[in-house]
């Protein structure tokens, strides 16, 4: 378990002092999926999301502990209660304070009281509900963050193969120049040679700017596709792909799919919220149940100084309270959260059902996708050996130039049609992987 760690830490910053140094390290599928798990925007706020749910369970638990709290107030008065009360805490009351004058019109009397009181809840069923539901959520963020990675996952994978798609689609369209300028050398040797007409020189030039003009936007194709995998990988350059193209995920039958496919993670996160929904319903009723719990405090009162202490004393108590009437608000509260317990719980059936048709959509474009790229292969080798006999037939005066120029034009729609269809299969698998919740599983990346 530690190697994969060491080596993914190292990897990260291979790549990144390779880029500090201006030295553009292109990067295999693994790297890229390694690096974006890591990196990605969206990966790393959705860490602190968590991260700040996680502390709902720490604040709910607090409704458990006890609560302490220091206090120091400052009175002055010349009421009789509070004056001959004060004189009492402060343990200066004498015989002279019995008198008649001093109990009806007293001296205005100062109290510093210092006060240090407790509270423990004994009884709160709905603090114990209110702990397991956090503990629910907490659990379910984690479920909808590590699927939140499968999702990146893809993301980079289908980014990774498009890029692919894009540099084979530039390499074809570099290819087309090259043969296009080749077909406009052959027409002004036979026009030189007195075989051929100006108009063929005339029609493989426009070939040729043609060519040149769909070059430049296979270029810009490449290097926005090159963009998107960089902003992909948290990166604000671009990125190139290895040159080594990535082995393809294997395709299994739709059972084992289905099978992966019912504990994805973001059906189990759903799962998780249902059952904190109905603890939902249960808090609320607990809300008609009483809370008991003890407390105590010490105080010190003084009549000259913040913190005196020429008075002392301290008391314990037990309390019970118990809402009797509250406006009807509980029994809101409970209707409200059984209405959620059973939105939720519709909401997770449809999931199920969504998370089933998903897999089987992806089935069929997989197998879609397999069938596109063998009829392109097909029809690339088509192309190639088409244009190739009308080459030769062209050079031998026995096709119109036009001829070639057509045969030309299927060969650069076969080119492109095999690059695309070539890496829509490979996507097609990534999506069906995805869809089952076992990308990162199949890329080797799965904590």
């Amino acid at each position: 378990m530690l190697i994969p760690i060491l080596s993914s830490i190292l990897l990260v910053l291979a790549l990144f002092a390779g880029a500090a140094f201006g030295q553009e390290q292109p990067v295999t599928l693994s790297e890229a999926v390694t690096i974006a798990l890591d990196r990605n925007y969206e990966i790393r706020a959705y860490r602190h999301a968590l991260s700040a749910q996680r502390e709902d369970i720490g604040i709910a638990r607090s409704s458990l502990l006890p609560r302490i709290s220091f206090e120091e107030r400052f009175l002055r008065t010349d009421n009789p209660t509070y004056s001959f009360m004060a004189k009492l805490n402060q343990e200066r009351f004498s015989q002279e304070d019995f008198r008649i004058r001093s109990l009806n019109d007293p001296e205005a009397i100062s109290d510093f009281q210092t006060t240090l009181a407790f509270e423990q809840p004994l009884f709160a069923p709905q603090a114990w509900i209110g702990l397991r539901m956090a503990r629910l959520d907490d659990a379910a963020g984690d479920g909808a963050y590590r699927r939140k990675r499968e999702e990146i996952a893809f993301k980079v994978t289908r980014t990774y193969f498009s890029l692919l798609t894009a540099k084979e689609q530039a390499g074809a369209a570099e290819r087309t120049v090259e043969d296009t300028r080749e077909h406009l050398r052959i027409a002004r040797v036979r026009h030189d040679a007195g075989l051929g007409l100006y108009s063929d020189v005339l029609r493989a030039s426009t070939a040729v700017t043609g060519a040149e003009q769909r070059l430049v936007t296979a270029q810009k194709n490449l290097e926005i596709a090159r963009r998107a995998l960089g902003l992909l990988l948290g990166r604000g350059e671009p990125v190139t792909a290895a040159d080594v193209a990535p082995s393809d995920m294997q395709v299994s039958d739709i059972a084992s799919y289905l099978a992966a496919a019912s504990g994805r993670n973001d059906l189990r996160a759903l799962a998780m919220r249902a059952e904190s929904a109905k603890n939902g319903v249960t808090r609320a009723e607990a809300a008609y149940l009483p809370t008991v719990g003890v407390g105590g405090a010490y105080q010190l009162n003084d009549h000259n100084i913040p913190f005196g202490a020429e008075g002392q004393s301290w008391q314990v108590t037990a309390f019970l309270r118990w809402t009797l009437f509250d406006g009807t608000r509980r029994k809101h509260e409970r209707a409200q959260a059984a209405s959620r317990a059973a939105e939720t719980e519709e909401m997770l059936q449809g999931l199920r059902d969504t998370v089933s048709f998903q897999v089987h959509e992806a089935y069929l474009e997989v197998a879609e996708a397999k069938k596109n790229t063998e009829l392109a292969r097909s029809a690339l080798e088509t192309a190639e050996e088409g244009t190739r006999l009308v080459r030769i037939r062209y050079e031998n005066s026995l096709s119109p130039l036009v001829d070639l120029l057509d045969a030309q034009i299927s060969l650069d729609q076969a080119r492109a049609g095999y690059a695309a269809r070539k890496n829509e299969y490979r996507i097609a698998v990534a999506n069906l992987a995805y869809a089952s919740g076992t990308i990162l599983k199949d890329l080797k990346r799965e904590q």
